[in-house]
C-alpha cells in the first residue's frame, strides 16, 4: 500500500551509476553536477548565527523589524530598488520551499488554474504544480513577450533570471513585456533571481522583475525570489525572501503562520549579517570567476559547445547528442555532471556543469577534459 503523494522518484538519485563509474577514476571523481556551496560561510556570519542562538521564543514568519529592513537594504544596494520594508518583503526557509508551495498557497486548484515554467527549469517548479494538483506549461519569456505564446488558464508564472540550468538573462525590455502581459491577464509573475550577483557579463546585478522600468512604480502581481546560498554559501541555512507586491506578500505572509513556514530565529540574525556585508559576497564572486575561467576553455577543448552562462554557477554545455552519452563520456573521465533531461524535454541534448567544486577538483577536471583523461 502506497501512503504517500506517489510522486516520482527524485532525478538525482538516478545518477548513481554515472557517480560509480566517475569514482573508479585513479584521482578521485569530480563532482560537477549539484550545485551546492564548496566554500566556508562568511565568519561574519556564523559570528552572528551564534550569537543569535538564545533564541527560546518563536521566531516571527513575516521576519523582526530587524532582517526585513536589511533585505530592503539589499535591494536597494544591489539592484536600486526602494521597497517598503514593513509590507513588501517576506523571508522564506530557502527559496526551494517556497518555488514548491507557491501554486498550493495561491489556490491554484480550486481556481482551476495551471503553472507555468520555462522550457528548460529548474524541476521544483513543476513540482509546486504536481503537489498542488494542477498542470505545469512550459512557455519561454520571449514568446510571451512577443505575443507568440499566450497565457490562458495560467495562474502563475515562473521566470528564471539567470536561468538554472541555461544561465540565460532576460533584460529589462522582455521582462516588463511579460509582465504587462501577464497583469493583464490576471497572472501572478514570481521571478527567480537566485543568480543575479553572479553575473559574468558586467559587476551590476542582473535586472530584476522590481526594476522600476519593469514594473512602472506598480508592483501589483510580481514577486521577486531570492536565495543567500550562492552569494553567501548558506545552503545548509535554508535563507532566501521573496518582495514586491504588498497584497501577494500579505496574503502568503498570512498563510505561512498558518502552515508553520518560519525562518528559524538565529538563522534571521545570520541573515542581517550577510545581507549587509558586501566584501565576503564580491570575493565569492571572484572565487567563481576563476573557476570559471579555468574551466570553461577546457570544456571547449573536450569537444562541448557552451551556450547561453552568461551568469550563474553553470555551463551549459551540448555535444548535439542525447545527454546521457554525453554523460558517460564524462564518468568515463571521472567528471559527474548534471543530464539536460532533468530539465525538461528541451534541455536532452545538454549538460549542465557546475563551479561549485574546490579550486582542485576544478583544475582536476580542466585537465582531465584537455588530456583525454
Amino acid at each position: 500500500m502506497n501512503y504517500g503523494l506517489d510522486l516520482p522518484d527524485y532525478p538525482w538519485d538516478t545518477l548513481a551509476p554515472y557517480r560509480a563509474r566517475a569514482a573508479e577514476h585513479p584521482s578521485g571523481i569530480c563532482d560537477l553536477s549539484i550545485g551546492t556551496p564548496v566554500d566556508p560561510t562568511p565568519a561574519v556570519i556564523r559570528e552572528a548565527l551564534a550569537a543569535g542562538s538564545d533564541s527560546h521564543g518563536y521566531p516571527t514568519t513575516a521576519g523582526t523589524p530587524e532582517l526585513r529592513a536589511a533585505i530592503a537594504g539589499w535591494y536597494e544596494q544591489w539592484h536600486g530598488i526602494a521597497l517598503d520594508p514593513r509590507t513588501q518583503v517576506m523571508p522564506t526557509v530557502g527559496s526551494k520551499e517556497l518555488v514548491a508551495w507557491l501554486p498550493t498557497l495561491l489556490g491554484l486548484r480550486q481556481r482551476g488554474l495551471a503553472v507555468a515554467c520555462p522550457s528548460a527549469a529548474y524541476p521544483t517548479y513543476e513540482m509546486g504544480a504536481t503537489l498542488a494538483g494542477v498542470d505545469c506549461v512550459r512557455l519561454d519569456a520571449a514568446d510571451i513577450a512577443s505575443g507568440a505564446a499566450g497565457l490562458e488558464g495560467i495562474g502563475l508564472l515562473w521566470l528564471n533570471t539567470p536561468g538554472n540550468p541555461t544561465g540565460t538573462v532576460l533584460d529589462v525590455e522582455v521582462l516588463a513585456a511579460v509582465a504587462e502581459r501577464a497583469r493583464a491577464a490576471g497572472v501572478v509573475v514570481a521571478s527567480d533571481e537566485c543568480y543575479a550577483l553572479l553575473n559574468w557579463q558586467g559587476e551590476d546585478a542582473t535586472p530584476s522583475i522590481l526594476h522600476p522600468a519593469v514594473t512602472g512604480g506598480d508592483p501589483t502581481g510580481l514577486l521577486a525570489v531570492y536565495s543567500m546560498s550562492k552569494q553567501s554559501n548558506l545552503a545548509g541555512y535554508r535563507a532566501a525572501f521573496t518582495a514586491g507586491d504588498p497584497a501577494l506578500v500579505g496574503d502568503l505572509t498570512n498563510s505561512r503562520k498558518h502552515a508553520g513556514m518560519i525562518v528559524p530565529g538565529p538563522v534571521q540574525t545570520a541573515m542581517i549579517a550577510g545581507l549587509g556585508d558586501t566584501a565576503h559576497v564580491r570575493a565569492q564572486k571572484e572565487t567563481y570567476r576563476a573557476r570559471r575561467d579555468t574551466l570553461l576553455p577546457a570544456v571547449t577543448e573536450f569537444g562541448l559547445r557552451v551556450e547561453h552562462s552568461e551568469a550563474g554557477l553553470y555551463l551549459w554545455c551540448t555535444r548535439d547528442e542525447d545527454c546521457w552519452d554525453t554523460l558517460a563520456a564524462l564518468a568515463e573521465r571521472g567528471i559527474l555532471a548534471g543530464p539536460g533531461a532533468f530539465y525538461g524535454d528541451a534541455a536532452g541534448r545538454f549538460v549542465r556543469i557546475a563551479l561549485t567544486a574546490s579550486d582542485e577538483r576544478i583544475a582536476q577536471a580542466a585537465d582531465r577534459l584537455r588530456a583525454g583523461g
